[in-house]
């Protein structure tokens, strides 16, 4: 009964979602077979410290939501999702050749940065069109199902990594342009595959940028914001994972391994968490990740040997699993329809602004105290989130 029911419910989720889950799945592999090797390659490579990866990465990380912001505000007001994520989407395939010709650090933030703002045009009108086909019962299997095969992507970016570097002798510049391929796929699936909903003939044009829509996203919106922004002082960039395996003394071309661990239990986990959002206390499900986060920054801060990094990665994976699907359903069930654009591109905006911060901070920590004050600033903030989401009684 349970598998049939399982299987009733991906039914019900609209072709659209299942198309968009396959462009991310592509779009991720692409991205993560550069991911998993960058933080090798700007450091054996182009001799950078931890602190400049940390800063390059928050730099990036903080990009795509600033132009959420704009993109999901776009989106409302035309009332089209479609063809902003195309053009996000058109982005991230034409930053990837840069990584491959990079000479110099600069030519690298260049290029990420211009990834970044690819997904940060596609990122708000992409969960905005998956809210708009979905009916509202069905929004976190829907938003867990996309998550699930974009981290699919995400395993096999990193696997594919792998297999490249152990063919190539270690060539990095290589399997960045073989990374190129997925993404142009994942453009062309959207562009063909994916239809635009109907807009209502009656719905008028305005604009979203208005102080009085900051009291129409509501307090529940806002207090969802503010719980994710905090989040986000936990979650520094994942290169620390990439950089935290380096020290194993895993051969270079086998450390994308730990982004498969990861990746592989995010994959596994983000379907099942994301229907259990739909039936139970959201408080309770994100405080539940957030203990796993915090078992996870404790293993990786006192792990040396590789299986015991492993061990820290898959924690990690499993709390994406467990909330980043669900604080996306938190923003579509606290926005109003006329406004998820704009709700999602400020709740990204908040978050990656604050991961920004964070990822700087670690890089700071691991360079002049060492890796183990890294993972535990992390496990601190994951206390002070908690205990922000437990000084509100009522949250749903």
């Amino acid at each position: 009964m349970p598998t049939d029911s399982r299987t009733k419910i991906l039914r019900q989720i609209p072709r659209s979602v299942w198309i968009l889950g396959f462009v991310s799945l592509f779009m991720d592999i692409s991205s993560e077979i550069i991911h998993s090797l960058l933080p090798m390659f700007l450091m054996a490579s182009l001799g950078a410290s931890a602190t400049t990866i940390g800063l390059i990465e928050g730099i990036a990380e903080a990009t795509a939501p600033i132009v959420k912001v704009f993109s999901g505000t776009l989106s409302d007001y035309l009332g089209n999702r479609k063809w902003l994520a195309v053009a996000g989407y058109g982005l991230g395939a034409i930053s990837k050749p840069l990584f491959a010709i990079a000479p110099t650090i600069g030519i690298v933030v260049t290029a990420r940065v211009l990834d970044r703002v690819g997904k940060g045009v596609r990122g708000a009108p992409r969960d905005a069109l998956v809210a708009d086909v979905t009916p509202p019962h069905l929004r976190g299997a829907a938003f867990g199902l996309r998550q699930s095969l974009d981290t699919v992507g995400a395993f096999l970016g990193p696997l594919l990594a792998v297999a490249i570097m152990l063919c190539a002798s270690d060539n990095y510049r290589l399997a960045f342009w073989l990374a190129v391929i997925p993404s142009v796929i994942a453009v062309a699936l959207l562009t063909a595959g994916v239809e635009e909903p109907a807009r209502a003939p009656s719905a008028k044009r305005v604009n979203p940028l208005r102080w009085d829509n900051a009291i129409l996203l509501g307090r529940e919106y806002w207090w969802v914001v503010g719980v994710g922004g905090v989040f986000a002082l936990a979650r520094f960039s994942e290169a620390f994972l990439v950089l935290r395996a380096m020290r194993s003394g895993v051969p270079v071309a086998l450390v994308p391994l730990v982004m498969v661990a990861m990746n592989a239990v995010y994959a596994l986990s983000a379907y099942p968490f994301g229907k259990l959002a739909d039936k139970m206390s959201h408080t309770r499900l994100l405080i539940a990740g957030l203990m796993v986060l915090l078992a996870s920054d404790v293993v990786l801060a006192h792990g040396d040997h590789w299986t015991v990094i492993l061990i820290g990665v898959a924690l990690w994976g499993l709390h994406m699993g467990m909330t980043q699907g669900l604080l996306a359903t938190m923003v579509a069930h606290a926005a109003p329809a006329q406004l998820r654009g704009t709700a999602f591109g400020i709740f990204n905006l908040v978050s990656g602004v604050v991961t920004l911060g964070s990822s700087v901070i670690a890089g700071m920590l691991w360079d002049r105290v060492g890796a183990m004050a890294t993972f535990y600033a992390g496990a601190a903030f994951c206390v002070l989130t908690v205990l922000l989401l437990l000084s509100r009684r009522g949250a749903t």
